[in-house]
């Protein structure tokens, strides 16, 4: 049946996001192409291409606004003001495309979403004017990424990145800030990584065009510091159909997509939950869990292969739980193949927060059976072929491109890059020494069940315990 639901979805042009995709994704592949060689220095094609991102907006609330913006940057008069409009214009294109390809694949697979909820009534996230500290701080993100913009990303050099290093240091420093903090982060340092740029043959030009447009859109007064929208509690049983592993130098996510039951009946839902905890560049592999090691129950469930039974934890309209272990307990056996059967099809997906509407960010859970794996690694679906993103599988679980190409059922993310929809696996039943075996990357939550993993896991363990050894002297002094 998958098969042929996605027929379609994988049949057509810009993956199927309908007419008027491709057209958006060139004007912003046009103003990206700005952002390379920097706004102080525009061509006549760019700046042809940033007037044309603007035009695309003429005839709505925007217009005007990135009509002027527009006009401006042409004309060498940079502002914040006008770079905020033109990230604005940026994103709302990106989640047009977004919206258009998620519908797409929700109507491939039959699957019911959410609406977003409109903005609560009251003082809105306009943050607290005496908060002088963040806004300070916030500035001088929202400096630098102007400078960024303006010199472009082939005449970045080290002593441009390392102008970042100490407001970073302060987001760090406030709670409110870590999540502009970790993206800013990372992403100065995949651009120290490539330093000196100019002469690079490839860029990740859409990526970094992606994290410089979130990192300036969140580094506005309020939208981080302001009142959150307000969370529901739910309680029910949590099935796991795996863990997205999101790593970098200074930091590690676990992300779990998981099936809510909710207690006392009704219907299902997709949620996710993480955990992120900072770590350093040396700490990689089955070692990263040891992390997470506060957030017990979590780690228990994904490494036994167990449901978890929640009460009153926060869930967000986004559909993230905020997890507490003090709120969970390991519960009954739960295989991920067996909850992707019976609880995908339907369980309510959730909507999309406006800020997350960025065709790469498309991850949804879903269950392929019946496909020959060809020589690439690609799952043939009866003529209809999905390609396996198979770099993404993580280093700290037992999913590796051989076992996935020995597989006969694969739960994992569709997801959109690059102009084609992929698969990143998550589970995967396989015969192993003509033995069936269930695999998921979460396996290794409590430690390597692979004995020359685990010798690995054990040298690289004692890394953390110096770190942490050496972490503790320090803040005895």
């Amino acid at each position: 049946m998958l098969a042929v639901q996605l027929a379609a979805l994988l049949g057509g042009d810009s993956g199927n996001a309908g007419d008027g995709a491709g057209e958006a994704l060139a004007l912003l592949d046009g103003f990206d192409d700005a952002l390379v060689h920097g706004l102080a220095r525009l061509a006549d094609e760019r700046a042809d291409a940033v007037t044309a991102l603007a035009a695309a907006f003429a005839a709505t609330p925007l217009g005007d606004r990135l009509a002027e913006a527009a006009d401006a940057v042409v004309s060498g008069s940079i502002t914040q003001e006008h770079l905020t409009a033109l990230a604005g214009g940026r994103v709302a294109l990106s989640g047009a495309v977004h919206d258009a390809l998620l519908d797409s694949l929700d109507t491939a697979l039959g699957r019911e979403r959410a609406e977003w909820p409109p903005a609560p009534d009251g003082p809105g996230t306009a943050g607290d004017a005496g908060a002088q500290p963040a806004g300070n701080v916030l500035g001088g993100v929202r400096s630098w990424l102007r400078e960024l913009a303006i010199t472009g990303w082939r005449g970045v050099d080290h002593d441009l990145v390392s102008a970042a290093d100490q407001v970073i240091e302060a987001l760090l420093a406030a709670p409110d800030l870590r999540r502009l903090a970790v993206l800013l982060d990372g992403f100065a340092a995949e651009l120290r990584a490539c330093c000196p740029i100019g002469p690079a043959e490839h860029l990740p030009v859409r990526r970094w065009a992606d994290l410089w447009t979130r990192a300036l859109l969140l580094s506005q007064d309020g939208v981080l510091t302001g009142e959150p929208r307000p969370a529901t509690t739910v309680s029910g049983r949590l099935l796991a159909l795996g863990v997205d592993v999101h790593e970098h130098g200074t930091a590690v996510q676990f992300q779990v997509h998981a099936v809510l039951e909710p207690a006392g009946g009704g219907r299902s839902r997709l949620v996710r939950t993480s955990v992120t905890v900072a770590k350093v560049d040396t700490i990689v592999g089955p070692a990263l869990w040891k992390l997470a090691q506060r957030h017990k129950v979590l780690l228990a469930a994904l490494a036994d292969g167990r449901s978890v039974e929640i009460t009153d934890m926060p869930l967000l309209d986004s559909g993230d739980l905020v997890w507490d272990d003090d709120r969970a307990f390991v519960s009954k056996p739960a295989d991920p193949l067996a909850t992707a059967r019976l609880c995908l099809p339907g369980a309510l997906a959730p909507a999309v927060p406006p800020l997350d509407r960025v065709p790469v960010r498309i991850a949804e859970p879903v269950l392929v059976e019946g496909y020959k794996v060809t020589k690439d690694g690609s799952f043939d679906l009866g003529g209809t072929v999905l390609a396996v993103d198979a770099e993404r599988l993580p280093d700290c679980g037992p999913l590796t491109p051989k076992l996935v190409a020995a597989s006969s059922a694969c739960v994992g993310l569709v997801r959109w890059d690059a102009g084609r929809w992929t698969l990143q696996p998550l589970a995967v039943q396989a015969k192993v020494k003509r033995e069936a075996v269930v695999a998921a990357t979460g396996d290794w939550a409590l430690g390597p069940t692979d004995p020359k993993a685990a010798k690995a896991e054990a040298r690289a363990a004692d890394a953390v315990t110096v770190l942490r050894e050496r972490a503790g002297r320090l803040l005895r002094r």
